[in-house]
């Protein structure tokens, strides 16, 4: 018998339909010579700190570095404490029973770091010691899922992605631990404050634009305006310098056009610049990006969009969303033609799908070299039924996204008009001449400036124009934004760019903080911390977590260097650099963090609101869970 085994019940169930294996026993469908079983995600986790002797948070007992790490049952919440969750030691062994009797051992968890990892665990737990195979698709559907069956890989193939995942599951709980014990005893046990290896420098990153924004004085400044009139179109120009002085833009302003006699004599064109740019179609969706669209189009969060396209994946509709990659390689690109025909029928898209099968298309998405586990986000050419709501809006963005990107460029026209009337002015506007991409969505400009007009009349320099009106405005410089999940998961994206060493940067424009698949929940968790709060669509630091930032700002736990390093160095790992050398700089840094933590939570004592001890005791008891 030949057991698959899926990292849920759902997947599952189709990996089951897709064989015809009709026969429901308890914890898996068996039929045609497969048993297909099922995880419910992560069954099996590292041990908590009493599972090797560290009873209760005590400083004699850090830094903890527990000799070889031990697995243990997931825990649920009962009246008695948390306790092994039964179903799913039933479901480890209903597992156990098949893999003994298997002939062949299928993997079909989530093809990804996470995936692999919650099969080995389980298959490390049982002490199986049989081969296996793993099955790595892509999509969902029944073409894809066979296509992946008569393609299945020798399971050593992906030993070295089981040992990233390994390495970050051990260091995360090494720093986590014994971080959030140090702190918290520090302050005096009043309360748990958790830290950890990306949620403290994510935190870091919110409670310092918070701070930017609360210490930013506004400075004022001056400008001028002046309306002008080409045979009755009517454009604006600013002046291009700007005053810190009312006096010093008030002489300028009385410069502008003969006052005396009522009729403002004008305006001088002294050049006129007019360029063509091509925008270039943008790139497919990975699911940092599709989270940050979602949010800033319809408001929802990172963990909502990840959730809605999980299902989507899970219902055929859509390809892995946990990708990080915004390319696919020349064999996907070969099917695109096909999912652009089968768009002809969608309501808002069917247009611009007309349009693009007879077009040549832009090939910007298309690199191999640059697809990571998966490539970016597609629809599968599944047709979608009775989707509603958020389901609807998320499928729309990856499929209006598809046609956007091999679409053809923006062509726009950008004008710079230059005049001279007591000072010397500019105006600014854009015209497109043909939409390309933005004509899927109707998107005419990301952001259009204040003072940019929508469209120039044709001038020449030495003309003379009229000043009907002009105006001396009163500014002020302005701080950047708060964080919204948008801005924050771009930020996550790209912070190597304010890291110095080279390598590091790069890995950082890679992975960033987190990886696409963690960053949702990591935001939440720092929500479920108090850490955070959402005010609007703003992410916005509690006093709690401004604490825990005061003291830990300066430290390397809160520096997006610490990811940059840890992110270079499993993906190195991954290609099958030592693991040995890698767990020592973790054991070395985890000393070093936990002796700061121990000394550095005495000015917390003051700044944290007292605490309900029994809720403490539970949250300690779920950190360590």
């Amino acid at each position: 018998m030949k057991i698959v085994i899926a990292e849920k019940p759902s997947v599952g169930r189709e990996l089951a339909k897709v064989f015809g294996a009709t026969t429901k026993k308890d914890g898996y469908i068996e039929g045609k010579g497969y048993s297909f079983t099922w995880a419910f995600g992560h069954l099996l986790q590292l041990a908590p700190p009493q599972e090797y002797g560290y009873i209760g948070w005590r400083r004699q007992h850090l830094p903890m570095l527990p000799p070889k790490f031990k697995l243990g049952i997931r825990k649920i919440k009962t009246k008695d404490g948390m306790v092994e969750d039964p179903g799913v030691r039933k479901q480890l062994d209903i597992i156990k029973k098949l893999f003994d009797e298997a002939t062949e051992i299928i993997v079909a968890t989530d093809a990804g770091r996470e995936g692999e990892l919650i099969f080995r665990y389980i298959y490390y737990f049982l002490k199986c010691k049989k081969p296996f195979k793993r099955l790595w698709i892509s999509s969902q559907t029944d073409e894809a899922i066979k296509e992946g069956f008569r393609n299945l890989k020798p399971g050593t193939d992906y030993d070295t992605l089981f040992n990233s995942a390994h390495c970050r599951s051990e260091s995360d709980w090494l720093v986590g631990m014994n971080a959030t014990q140090a702190l918290s005893i520090s302050a005096g046990n009043r309360s748990v404050l958790s830290l950890g290896r990306v949620q403290t420098p994510t935190l870091a990153m919110i409670c310092a634009r918070y701070l930017e924004i609360k210490n930013f004085v506004p400075r004022i400044y001056y400008q001028l305006a002046i309306q002008l009139d080409k045979d009755g179109q009517l454009f604006r120009a600013m002046s291009v310098s700007s005053y810190d002085k009312k006096e010093e833009a008030e002489l300028d302003f009385a410069k502008i056009g003969d006052l005396e006699s009522g009729v403002a004599l004008g305006a001088k064109v002294l050049s006129v610049e007019a360029k063509p740019r091509k925008e270039p179609p943008p790139l497919l969706h990975d699911l940092s990006s599709l989270q940050q669209e979602a949010n800033k189009r319809k408001g929802l969060t990172a963990e909502q969009t990840l959730n809605i396209l999980q299902n989507l994946y899970e219902t055929k509709l859509v390809t892995y969303p946990r990708t990080g990659s915004r390319y696919i390689g020349d064999d996907v690109f070969a099917g695109v033609p096909g999912l652009i025909e089968k768009l002809k029928v969608h309501a808002d898209f069917g247009k611009q799908a007309e349009v693009l099968s007879t077009a040549k298309l832009s090939k910007r998405s298309v690199n191999a070299k640059k697809v990571t586990d998966h490539h970016a986000i597609l629809p599968t050419g599944e047709s979608p039924h009775q989707l509603t709501g958020h389901h609807q809006a998320i499928y729309d963005m990856v499929a209006g996204r598809m046609l956007e990107a091999f679409h053809q460029d923006c062509i726009k026209e950008i004008t710079k008009i230059t005049l001279e009337a007591g000072t010397v002015f500019q105006a600014n506007g854009t015209v497109i001449h043909t939409p390309g991409w933005r004509s899927v969505f109707n998107d005419t400009e990301d952001e259009k400036k204040d003072e940019e007009n929508p469209s120039l009349p044709k001038l020449k320099a030495e003309e003379l124009l009229p000043i009907p009106k002009k105006a001396l405005l009163e500014k002020q410089t302005k701080p950047k934004a708060m964080y919204n999940e948008a801005s924050l998961l771009k930020a996550l994206e790209t912070c190597g760019k304010d890291i110095e060493d080279e390598e590091l940067r790069d890995a950082m424009k890679e992975g960033g903080l987190g990886t696409p698949a963690t960053r949702a929940a990591m935001i939440e968790t720092l929500l479920n911390r108090e850490y955070i709060i959402r005010e609007k669509r703003n992410l916005v630091p509690t006093p709690k977590g401004l604490a825990v930032y005061d003291v830990v700002k300066d430290q390397k736990i809160a520096q997006a260097e610490l990811t940059g390093q840890w992110e270079k160095r499993l993906e190195e790992i991954r290609s099958g650099a030592s693991v040995k050398e890698f767990k020592e700089e973790i054991i070395e840094y985890t000393r070093n963090i936990t002796n700061e933590l121990l000394q550095a939570g005495h000015g917390l004592v003051s700044k944290l609101a007292p605490v309900d001890k029994k809720e403490d005791a539970i949250i300690k008891t779920k950190i360590e869970a």
